[in-house]
This record gives structure tokens, sequence and C-alpha cells, in this order.
């Protein structure tokens, strides 16, 4: 196994032309941001009880270890032939999958992956292993994704941020206004309300309260949170949408015009459980565009 590379953009590879197609974003990603690349393939030994029939466990292993070599080679050239001069590394490393995207995440600057996967990353993006992956990195994860599973993911239109007042939130607007900040575009911080919940929990008197009040109430909270990161990127284009609904159904209508969606990790009100619960596997799953999924600086899961 080769070492790791602070700060390095990292891509998992898994011989998929979607993971191929990750890598060359990733390759993208590592341009804007000055960062190399680091191209991850894991493999593991499959569980048979008797692996005779494969073949010896050392001769399985160097098969694997073979493929794997093989799969890095094809995503270099893919990325280099986008980004020729781009500084590429590659590792093959023998692990569980999660387990080993999660230490790469330690040194990593941001975790790229692709939304379809075989081998070592077989299911990855659609069931428990991404939300497992998502929940304890230690850096963003970004998942990319196309408007049908044959089309590239966008390359223009605005950043699309998904806020909710919390510490998850507060990181991601961050993290989205530095994304639209390097790709020359416009941010849209978007906040869904709704006149039964409030931060979460049932409201005391929801039929009682003029929904007008309430969206003015969201607005000023949105406005609020988003002033700080508007002084940092002062010549940055930030709009407010504040939606009385759903968050996974806004984000998923605002992602069909947008090249990036980006959530925290967790959070409160309407974007409760983002990365427990089916609206994380919605956007993962059903985003016409890459989602990048941020956690706040220092947390622990």
């Amino acid at each position: 196994m080769s070492g790791f590379v602070d700060g390095a953009v990292v891509a998992g590879i898994d011989g998929s032309g979607s993971a191929v197609q990750a890598a060359v974003w990733a390759g993208a990603e590592a341009v804007r941001r000055g960062r190399p690349l680091r191209l991850v393939q894991v493999y593991a030994l499959p569980q048979v009880k008797a692996p005779v029939a494969f073949g010896t466990h050392e001769q399985v292993r160097a098969g694997l270890a073979e493929r794997a070599g093989g799969w890095l080679a094809d995503a270099e050239a893919a990325v280099l032939a986008e980004h020729p001069g781009l500084d590429v590394g590659t590792a093959a490393r023998e692990w569980s999958p999660v387990t080993a995207l999660v230490q790469e995440s330690q040194h990593a600057e941001l975790i790229v992956l692709g939304s379809r996967g075989l081998g070592g990353f077989t299911g990855l993006l659609v069931g428990s292993t991404a939300v497992a992956v998502a929940a304890h990195t230690h850096c963003p994860v970004i998942v990319v994704r196309g408007p049908t599973p044959d089309e590239p993911p966008p390359s223009t239109g605005p950043v699309v941020v998904g806020s909710d007042g919390s510490p998850d939130s507060e990181a991601a607007i961050g993290f989205a206004c530095e994304e639209a900040r390097l790709r020359g575009t416009a941010l849209v911080a978007v906040h869904t309300w709704s006149d039964v919940l409030a931060d979460g929990m049932l409201r005391p008197h929801p039929l009682r309260e003029d929904p007008a009040e309430i969206e003015a109430a969201e607005r000023g909270k949105l406005a609020e949170q988003v002033a700080g990161w508007q002084r940092k990127y002062p010549e940055l284009a930030i709009e407010l949408e504040v939606v009385r609904g759903r968050p996974v159904r806004t984000l998923l209508e605002r992602g069909e015009n947008a090249q990036l969606i980006v959530v925290g990790c967790r959070g409160r009100g309407g974007f409760t459980g983002m990365l427990l619960g089916s609206t994380s596997q919605a956007l993962i799953a059903h985003s016409p565009c890459p989602v990048a999924v941020v956690r706040p600086a220092g947390s622990t899961r």
C-alpha cells in the first residue's frame, strides 16, 4: 500500500464506468483546489470455506491485486487525458471498503465516489454502506451523479446548499461558498419549513399560526445564518430561497439546474436525520447532479 497524501482529493475506484467518471470529476476538483489526486481501489479476499476451489489464498490475493492495478491504471489514464500534468497517485488496498475510506478521510481533503459500482464497492451508494461512509468520514464526501445513469455530471448552474440553522448546515454553507467561488458560479441557499414541524418537533398549535408569519420568520433565520458567509465572500452572489415543503423534494427539484448539491451530515427541522434515513438515501440515489455531504470540523461520531 502506498502512503497517505495529506490534503489530497481521494477517489474510490472499483473498475466501473461510474468510478472512472467520478475520478475524472475528482481530477477537476483537484485542479481547482491545487491539490494532488489519489486513486484508491479496495479489495478483500472472498469469504469461502473451500478457497482451494479458487486457488490458494496467496494466488487469490495476487489476482485481486493485479486486477486492482489494472483498474487504477485505466482510471489514471482517463484522468490524465482530461487533466494532463495533474499529480496523480494510486493505491490498491486489501481491506473493508468502508473502513479503508474512513481511514483515507483522516488525511484527505475530499472523498469522491461514483454513483454505481462493482467489485470492492458493490452497492456502496445504494444502501447502509453509503450511510456508514458519510456518517464516519472526517472530510466531505461527494457522490458524483448525472441526470441519468449514463449522462455525465453537469458542469454548469449554481451550487445549491440545504440549510436548517444547525451546526452541520453551517459547515455545509461554508463548503458550498468555497465550491461556488472555485467554480465561478452563484450559490443558492435553500431552507424548507413546515407549518406542522418546528426544529424537528411538532408545533404546539400548528393550525393557529399564520403561514406568512412562519415563512417570514424562517427567512429571517436563513438570512442571519448566511450573512456572515456573505461578508466573507463579498463577491459571491448568494440567493436565499425559503420553501414550504419537504427538504428532499425541494433539493431534488433545485438540483435539476445545479452543478452541485451540498448538505450537512445531520441537522434539525427540515433536514433532521439527513444521513440516517430515507432522506439521505433519496438524495444519493436520485439527485440529478453531484451531492456533497459535509460534517462540521472536529466532529466525531
